[in-house]
Parts: structure tokens; sequence; C-alpha cells
């Protein structure tokens, strides 16, 4: 990451690198945009991976465990109920400003994200392409029928005051790091509708993303000049098989992140750096006007 501490050669090295997107992205106007979670981290939101695309802290849960365990359940909506305020509360960043300020320049074909949190929309960032889902909706499993996030967090909250107040370390994706609580006296409200199980609107572990927004994106893929990689090691196959498609279909591709993808072998060009100030620097090259003579 840029910091004080650098050397003037990275420094350089660096630049350069931006140097080398502005005109990747001269190159390639129409651009097939996917972001990870490394586009949020400057919004409090914390990552799953390491810098080598390692998964940190505990598995995420699957949906067979949350489909086929009362208690799985349970536990899951206790440490939302506490860990939600994160992403509730979280803020648009200056990296996803950046990319809403690409498309208002006509360089973004299409953006595709593999984040839950809204962040891109909530920027201003028109027609996203929501992978993962959106873990701002629950939808009940057995009718259908939808509540924002904001209302279940008062139903959770009006069922269960004694877990109101407790804080724990946030992980990914409006859960929390707490074991020491006692979920089996968690009380689940269920569809205001029909009493079904509530679900977050999300792509769980073990669950296939929408066919249907696959081949969206997809198509918006096969229209574009290049992709852009912003903030995501790839280490999920949702998100890299678009790099297998675009590599495959001859579109060259660049990212932005720190640290270590699973496209890297595939990388026309990769930029180690935080995705706001990559994309910042881009978008000030971009408006740079040539000195007349």
């Amino acid at each position: 990451m840029f910091s004080s501490r650098q050397t003037p050669q990275n420094a350089q090295k660096k630049g350069s690198h931006v140097q080398q997107l502005h005109e990747f992205v001269e190159r390639h106007p129409r651009l097939f945009v996917l972001s990870g979670a490394g586009i949020s981290t400057e919004s409090g939101i914390p990552c799953y991976r390491d810098r080598e695309g390692q998964r940190t802290g505990r598995a995420p849960i699957l949906l067979k465990d949350f489909l086929g365990s009362d208690y799985a359940r349970r536990r899951y909506w206790a440490r939302s109920l506490i860990g939600w305020p994160v992403v509730q509360n979280a803020q648009p960043n200056a990296a996803h400003h950046a990319l809403r300020a690409l498309d208002a320049r006509s360089r973004v074909h299409r953006l595709v994200t593999q984040n839950v949190d809204g962040l891109h929309t909530r920027a201003g960032n028109p027609d996203v392409i929501e992978l993962h889902g959106n873990i701002g909706r629950v939808r009940c499993i057995e009718c259908g029928e939808r509540h924002t996030r904001a209302a279940v967090q008062r139903m959770l909250e009006a069922a269960n005051p004694d877990f109101v107040g407790h804080t724990a370390p946030a992980v990914p994706d409006g859960d929390a790091q707490i074991e020491d609580l006692d979920f089996a006296s968690f009380d689940v409200p269920g569809c205001t509708r029909c009493g079904g199980v509530l679900k977050p609107d999300v792509v769980f572990f073990g669950e296939s993303v929408p066919r249907a927004l696959v081949d969206d994106a997809a198509r918006s893929l096969e229209t574009a000049d290049a992709m852009l990689v912003v903030g995501s090691s790839l280490m999920v196959y949702s998100g890299y098989r678009f790099c297998e498609w675009a590599a495959r279909s001859g579109k060259p591709i660049a990212a932005i992140n720190i640290g270590k993808t699973r496209a890297d072998t595939l990388l026309a060009l990769k930029v180690e750096a935080p995705c706001s100030e990559a994309l910042e620097r881009l978008i000030e090259r971009l408006d740079a006007r040539p000195v007349a003579g």
C-alpha cells in the first residue's frame, strides 16, 4: 500500500502503473468492471481474504446448514443482529465515487459486483449487477415475500432485548465474531406474511448465483472492449469465470488489487494499490488536458 515509508522507487513504480492504467482505459473505453470486497474495506467493511488470497477468520455459513439447522439459523441471526450496523452505517468511499465518475465519463460499459453491501448503488452507479445479492434485503423462502433488512433488524431487537447492545469485532457481510452467547435462546422472527423462514437475499456458500444474472453479465462482457477488476482476489469462481471468458475471447484484463489474485497469469496489467487512490488518480489523468504549445 502507499505509505510514508515507501521508497521513491516504489512510489515511481506505482505512479507508472497508474499511467499504464490510464493508457489501458484510453485504449479500451468500454470497460466491463468487476468489483470485490477490496473496494469496500475503506468503508469499514472487512474482507474475507488476506494478501495471499487465503480466507481469514471463520468460514461463512453454508446454505445447507442455514436451511437444515434451526440452531444454525439462530446463531446466524444473533450474530447478524450485532454485526449488521457495520454494513447499515457504512458509506460509499472514494473508490465507489470514482467508479461513478468513470461511468459519467462513458468508460464503464457495465458494473458487476461480488459485494452484497449495496454501496455501488448508493454511490449513484446505475444498473449494477449484484452477483451475490444485497444484504439490505431479506426474503421468505416459503412465500417469497421481501422485507428490508432494517425492518428485520427491528423485529430481531424487539424479540431479543437481551442481545441488544452487545459489541463484537466485525467480520464480512454484516456478521460479528462472537461465540459466547446462548444462541439456542435466540428468537428468530418469521415472515410477517406467512410465518416462514427468513433468509438474507444473498448467495450463501454452496448456493448458485442466479443464472439470469450470470447471463446478463456475460452478454455485457461480450460487447465490452476490456475487463477491469477492482478489489478482488478472484478466488471465488463466480467472479473468476469472467476473467476466463474474457481471456478466451481475447479481451485484455487489468486489475487493481493489493496482493495475489487467482487470475494473475491472465492479466495484461496489475496495479497493486488501494482502489480509491488508483481510481482517483485515473480520473485525474482522464480529466487532464494537454497544455497548449
